[in-house]
């Protein structure tokens, strides 16, 4: 017999808001079995998004930080657009080859070669335009790292080794570890949802690449998890996201392959399209619907921008152009996926 005076467990009915003290944010749960918008079979509590980047600048803003040849030049787009790249300002210090993460107000950069490896983090106002400011540190110096990021929380990873720290955007200081990758490699192309960082390819050594797509959860630490596989093996990818899916453009050969994921679900990676050029150490930026890829190198750096809407399948499109051809670019955006 159930004893009368015992409490029935707590039902959370999908749709239901609460305020989380810990993050000081409203959040909605969203409930269903995996595969269904949620992470676990109980479901999972998702910021409640209250502001938008259309309201604060006329649409989700792009920018593109440093690059090769060496330089501290950031470019950006308004990503709802099509056109050229506009000068937004320049990085602390001339650079390639860093990782850029963004909440919904400020960008960060993190890393690069200078050609010597730095350990430097810079941030901008995304909204506005100017030079960026020092951050702190990473946890130690390195290159052809990848970013990722939630509201609140930007991940630095890779490098050619498994590291992976984490900072709180809204603040500066130094970087903390978070955890581990699966194995030691450079050059990962990264994306994220508003709770799970997702971190793809990269070299395990020069030049052997691999396919390995892993996640994390980014209001955590710990070490990253096996997700399933690209549809190709390869390095100097790009990657972006919306709030549900992850697209992960270019890479080594050059390649001119998308492919996509679910980003709460767990499983191999599905082909998506094709980049208007084949091309590899690219960098990649998105709105909550449109993903962007811009930069690299084909024989030579490239200033080509072009686009891809997230949500459906299909090729690229043609953009415009960066203010100069170059590669090994970090960006990021004020309406990413990571952002709810």
């Amino acid at each position: 017999m159930p004893n009368p005076n015992e409490l029935a467990p707590l039902t959370v009915i999908p749709g239901a808001i609460r305020f989380n003290t810990d993050s000081m944010k409203l959040e909605y749960y969203r409930g269903g079995p995996v595969g269904f918008g949620t992470t676990t079979q109980t479901g999972e509590w998702v910021n409640l998004t209250t502001d938008s980047p259309d309201i604060q600048t006329g649409g989700a803003r792009g920018v593109f930080g440093g690059g090769f040849p060496t330089t501290s030049a950031i470019d950006y787009i308004t990503i709802s657009t099509t056109g050229n790249s506009t000068s937004f300002g320049t990085l602390t210090q001339a650079r390639y080859a860093t990782g850029a993460c963004s909440s919904s107000t400020r960008g960060v950069f993190g890393g690069g070669e200078t050609p010597s490896v730095q350990n430097t983090i810079d941030y901008v106002t995304i909204s506005s335009t100017g030079n960026a400011q020092d951050f702190g540190d990473l946890t130690s110096a390195r290159a052809y790292i990848s970013s990722c990021s939630s509201s609140t929380r930007g991940l630095f990873g890779g490098g050619g080794i498994n590291v992976i720290d984490f900072i709180t955007i809204a603040s500066t200081g130094n970087a903390i570890d978070f955890g581990d990758l699966t194995s030691s490699r450079g050059s990962v192309g990264a994306c994220s949802s508003s709770t799970r960082g997702i971190i793809a390819g990269g070299y395990s050594s020069y030049p052997s690449t691999v396919n390995i797509i892993e996640f994390i959860t980014i209001s955590s630490t710990g070490n990253a998890i096996d997700f399933g596989d690209l549809i190709l093996s390869r390095g100097d990818l790009a990657a972006c996201s919306s709030s549900t899916r992850g697209l992960f453009g270019g890479g080594n050969g050059p390649s001119n392959v998308i492919d996509y994921i679910t980003i709460a679900t767990l499983g191999n990676a599905q082909d998506f399209g094709d980049l208007t050029i084949a091309r590899q150490q690219i960098s990649a930026c998105s709105s909550s619907t449109r993903g962007v890829f811009g930069g690299g190198y084909v024989g030579g750096q490239t200033n080509v921008i072009d686009y891809v809407t997230i949500a459906t399948i299909g090729n690229a499109f043609d953009f415009g152009d960066l203010t100069n051809s170059k590669r090994l670019m970090s960006s990021c955006s004020n309406g990413h996926g990571g952002l709810g």
